[in-house]
């Protein structure tokens, strides 16, 4: 599979995750972790007798639990060890069929996983290990509650390992409920996204933002292209407006059915498509290689989806480009980024004829970042009321 040697999150976890200790993994993305949990999967279970669950391994998206189900197929491919993605968007039958026996490792998305328990074909009592992949996200007030039901039916005596690339402290004392003395392994905890990625800034007002978009999609440097919006909405519109352009696009959200999710990511992936459009679903599910541009064509609400998204980029030690377009109404969203990171994002030289802003005061404090003002076309606007920010 073209592996040589361990990454930094690989070398530190695996050691722990075979003698079969509790433990929580930081790192980047796109450095190996999900190689870092099922490497020990296989290695612990290899001379298991067939036909019991041993291993689960909960996901947040169907197109992470896709994603892990493919790369354990091929870690495993010489062992006798199954595996089986379970998730919502298709029918049960394979799934029940593997969850009675068919398969020794389970990859499942919480909701799926328990609508098959509440069916009774489950049987959870030979599983020896539990993964949370992207702990932070699996929980948070969203997954909670299915996480809690799924865990209190699990056996006590387990090895129970947390993956995630951000790890606020408030998640990390939550999962102390659910691991037992865990083993913390944080790689470059002041580095927090890829190594490899270039931040780029482009303040530009909402309305132009598709102009801003079409005019950096003419650079043919830009082969591969993830586009990354707040709503399905916004993310269905552009869309649109794109494959007006005559711009392979493709669009993948939640009210995407399970089979146009998977065609949209295979276009993608095979280069059948230049450009696709996602929310914030797809920031922790692909990983396509040769993702050259990353651009947040909505500032993420949360500073740490940032990370997330510009990860799907400059992964295994490649390079990536992410550019960012603020609008007026973002900045603040944008500012707790760059606290985040812990520095400044380079602002981009203003395009040719297209309109972009001069960022003044964000929320209660000056901007700290002014662009050259000769490169800026200012646009023509009424003076605000006072008690509101001037931009």
């Amino acid at each position: 599979m073209g592996y040589r040697e361990p990454t930094p999150i690989q070398q530190g976890t695996i050691p722990h995750a075979v003698e079969g200790r509790d433990l929580i993994g930081t790192a980047q993305t796109g450095t190996g972790k999900t190689a870092a949990f099922l490497l020990p999967i296989l290695e612990r279970l290899l001379n298991r007798p067939g036909g019991r669950i041993y291993a689960l391994v909960l996901t947040p998206t169907r197109e992470l639990a896709l994603q892990a189900e493919g790369f354990l197929k091929r870690l495993g491919r010489h062992t006798r060890l199954r595996g089986m993605a379970v998730y919502g968007g298709v029918g049960m039958a394979d799934q029940e069929r593997a969850l009675r026996g068919g398969a020794e490792v389970i990859v499942a998305t919480p909701g799926r996983l328990l609508d098959h328990m509440e069916r009774g074909y489950v049987d959870f009592r030979s599983l020896e290990i539990l993964v949370l992949d992207e702990g932070d996200r699996m929980l948070d007030m969203g997954f909670l509650p299915d996480v809690r039901r799924i865990l209190r039916s699990l056996p006590s005596r387990r090895q129970t390992m947390l993956f995630s690339a951000t790890m606020p402290p408030e998640i990390v004392q939550l999962a102390r409920e659910f691991l037992k003395d865990p083993r913390i392994i944080r790689v470059d905890p002041t580095v927090v996204a890829a190594a490899g990625v270039s931040h780029h800034a482009l303040f530009v007002p909402s309305e132009h933002k598709t102009s801003v978009l079409l005019d950096r999609l003419r650079d043919p440097a830009m082969r591969s292209v993830l586009v990354f919006t707040r709503t399905k909405h916004r993310a269905d519109r552009l869309a649109r407006q794109l494959e007006q352009a005559h711009v392979g696009v493709a669009v993948i959200h939640g009210n995407r059915s399970q089979s146009q999710r998977i065609r949209a990511l295979e276009g993608f992936r095979e280069g059948r498509f230049r450009v696709l459009v996602a929310t914030d679903i797809a920031a922790r599910g692909v990983d396509v290689e040769g993702v050259s541009d990353v651009i947040n064509y909505d500032v993420p609400r949360e500073p740490g989806t940032y990370i997330h998204r510009v990860g799907r980029t400059a992964r295994a030690q490649r390079r990536g480009e992410a550019l960012t377009l603020v609008g007026r109404e973002e900045q603040v969203d944008f500012s707790r980024i760059e606290k985040l990171l812990g520095f400044s994002i380079e602002r981009d030289p203003s395009p040719q004829n297209l309109p972009v802003y001069v960022p003044g005061p964000s929320g209660t404090h000056r901007s700290r970042f002014q662009p050259n003002r000769r490169e800026v076309h200012r646009v023509p606007e009424r003076a605000p009321p006072r008690r509101y920010p001037r931009y």
